[in-house]
């Protein structure tokens, strides 16, 4: 479960686990950002799979987009807000549960505390083995380049030409200013 990814992502390796021949996958125009630190993500394709939460007596299928990615995870997907949206879930990050409306009530998701331990342990040798590798360097060298120049103003807008600053008190000792544009027209 990711509540701030956009995207239903799903590992090429789950995509071959699964028997699915990758001719079965939509051309996708752009890259997204987020899941490798500092690096844009491009993936192979699109797929629309049925997914289904519940048990037999209680369950709900949907079918789901989801980008399909080359590169190696510690998961088999990764669950967005788009799911969340189709199956109005509601997860609940604290206790480990994902609630949604089944046809006979409410369906529960969830795993134990000792489960998500062992995927945070996973997560965090797979970190280990990125940040030994001769990619983190590659990512430095992104990042150093991407980086602002500390000698440059600290401002988060610059102004754009055709604009100056102005008082916004004259009579006041503060001296706060305003920037405003001069190259508007009267109206």
């Amino acid at each position: 479960m990711d509540r701030g990814s956009g995207l239903n992502i799903m590992y090429a390796k789950t995509l071959n686990e699964m028997g699915i021949d990758r001719s079965n996958l939509r051309p996708i125009q752009g890259p997204f950002h987020g899941v490798m630190p500092g690096k844009q993500a491009v993936p192979m394709g699109q797929i629309d799979l049925p997914v289904t939460f519940g048990d037999r007596s209680n369950y709900r299928t949907e079918t789901l987009t989801f980008d399909v990615v080359g590169f190696l995870g510690t998961f088999h997907t990764i669950l967005g807000r788009p799911c969340y949206t189709k199956f109005m879930a509601v997860p609940n990050y604290t206790y480990l549960k994902l609630k949604m409306s089944g046809p006979r009530g409410i369906i529960t998701v969830d795993t134990s505390f000792q489960r998500a331990y062992e995927c945070n342990v996973e997560c965090c040798d797979h970190t280990i083995a990125v940040v030994a590798s001769k990619e983190l360097a590659t990512l430095r060298e992104e990042v150093a380049e991407k980086m602002p120049d500390a000698k440059k103003s600290t401002r988060s807008f610059e102004p754009a030409e055709g604009s100056k600053e102005v008082l916004i008190d004259p009579s006041s000792s503060e001296g706060k200013k305003v920037c405003i544009g001069t190259t508007h027209s009267s109206k």
